[in-house]
């Protein structure tokens, strides 16, 4: 091994020996050293680390792809798993404009050599706007959860006020990170949700709702699949206080579901993650916020805003920053919320996909969901002992099967169907304890009948040999 006092790493910075020394002298020391003498003996290694021998380039691919190999995944089990990262398809040519090499980065391309990103930019944004009927929509956030503490965090500084209501049915780990967003600047509260129907309870609404209320947070389709139907009441009770109606809707469902703006909602949030982008196991999400053009929800979007605008020449277009100087880019440790790196290729992806489907291709995609994940919801409910735990309520791609008549455990159940190559549906057990045995299954464009036949068939097996 070379010795550490006239070693040059190359690749970490400042370790020739000349420029380490210049820098410990600065700071008065003379060896790196003395540099740990701050970190407590009993956190210290007192061994050499036992690193297996380096492996060449060869060796250490077949070593990652043997790891690799003992996952599973969605193309080789069937799978019906969803709750906030859904298995649609992608068309291949969503795929190929987001690897362009002018667009692949979170931030969708260089900023100083731009090439077409500030317009793809604006395409995605009215693409989405027409979608949602909404006049303008923010460069994507992270994820649906950032997108609903921003718009909530929004809310509150257009009104002034700190409370935020949220129906029970929220994900909780979505209300989690909302709760992490927005405290100690808002006050988040939650509404009781209807047992039999899954729908926000209304009249646990009123009881709640005060003039401190900044606004009244709910989704539609919610995280449970439920449909809310009562979206023109829950808007109206909080317009009656002067709040504000925030709505989180899974867009994909917005080809055969009314878009929320129609039934009241200020602000939308929600996520991209269907519109062309790939499941990812901590990655390939976005969020995005929709407002009406209104100086009010302009300004207090913290994120970047594109727009069109001609040029000196005639016939001619620009496309960049609107209403930048709202931005913590501008106002820096001033701005009303801190925007960095974000997810602009998503958005560009999601233009494409928006592009390529066009109104009749939403219309159609959103109309095979509902068609086959009522197929399957009618099917395996006739099984024995399991039933759907919200049957009277109207569901979209997810809905909620019980299984406690079976005797069984969902965690049971999941272990026998992945013996059978399927993924079963989300066990709630953990986060909806009193419901006892429940299972999240979702059912998209990209299951056939076939599909649907087998997961029902090996669900009855399993209940009948238990």
């Amino acid at each position: 091994m070379a010795d550490n006092k006239t070693y040059a790493h190359p690749y970490i910075p400042n370790t020739v020996p000349e420029v380490r020394d210049a820098m410990l002298k600065e700071i008065g020391l003379t060896s790196m050293e003395q540099l740990h003498d701050a970190i407590p003996d009993s956190l210290k290694l007192k061994r050499e680390m036992d690193f297996p021998p380096a492996m060449n380039e060869y060796e250490l691919r077949r070593h990652i792809d043997g790891l690799l190999a003992k996952n599973k995944h969605s193309g080789d089990y069937l799978n019906f798993l969803g709750a906030g990262c859904w298995q649609h398809f992608i068309p291949a040519v969503c795929d190929e404009i987001n690897q362009r090499s002018e667009f692949v980065t979170a931030y969708a391309g260089e900023p100083y050599e731009d090439h077409g990103r500030f317009q793809a930019l604006f395409e995605y944004q009215s693409l989405l706007a027409e979608l949602v009927d909404m006049d303008v929509v923010n460069v994507p956030t992270f994820d649906w959860a950032q997108a609903a503490s921003t718009a909530i965090r929004m809310a509150g500084r257009i009104t002034g006020r700190k409370i935020v209501l949220l129906p029970r049915s929220v994900d909780p780990d979505k209300a989690a990170i909302i709760r992490n967003y927005c405290t100690p600047v808002m006050d988040i509260q939650y509404v009781d949700i209807d047992q039999v129907t899954g729908r926000m309870d209304l009249n646990d609404l009123r009881s709640k709702l005060s003039d401190d209320t900044a606004a009244v947070y709910f989704e539609n389709p919610g995280y449970l699949g439920i449909i809310e139907d009562q979206g023109a009441e829950i808007s109206e009770l909080a317009h009656k206080i002067n709040a504000i109606s925030i709505v989180g809707v899974d867009p994909i469902s917005l080809g055969v579901l009314e878009p929320p703006g129609h039934y009241g909602a200020d602000i939308i949030c929600g996520d991209l993650q269907p519109l062309g982008m790939h499941m990812n196991f901590g990655g390939g999400q976005a969020g995005f916020i929709a407002t009406r053009d209104e100086e009010k929800y302009v300004m207090e979007y913290p994120s970047r805003l594109f727009g069109i605008v001609p040029t000196e020449v005639e016939g001619e277009y620009g496309f960049g920053d609107v209403a930048y100087e709202r931005t913590s880019f501008a106002l820096r440790e001033k701005g009303k919320e801190s925007v960095g790196t974000q997810t602009a290729l998503w958005g560009i992806t999601a233009g494409v996909y928006l592009a390529l489907l066009g109104p009749a291709g939403m219309q159609e995609v959103g109309s095979t969901i509902i068609q086959k994940s009522h197929y399957a919801a009618k099917q395996i409910s006739r099984i024995p002992g399991v039933s759907l735990r919200f049957e009277n309520g109207t569901f979209f791609k997810e809905f909620v099967v019980d299984f406690n008549g079976t005797g069984l455990t969902v965690e049971g159940i999941n272990q026998r169907l992945m013996e059978s190559g399927i993924f079963g549906g989300k066990n709630l057990s953990l986060s909806y304890p009193s419901w006892g045995q429940c299972a999240l299954y979702c059912v998209t464009e990209t299951h056939t009948q076939a599909d649907l036949d087998r997961l029902v068939d090996t669900l009855r097996s399993i209940v009948s040999t238990s």
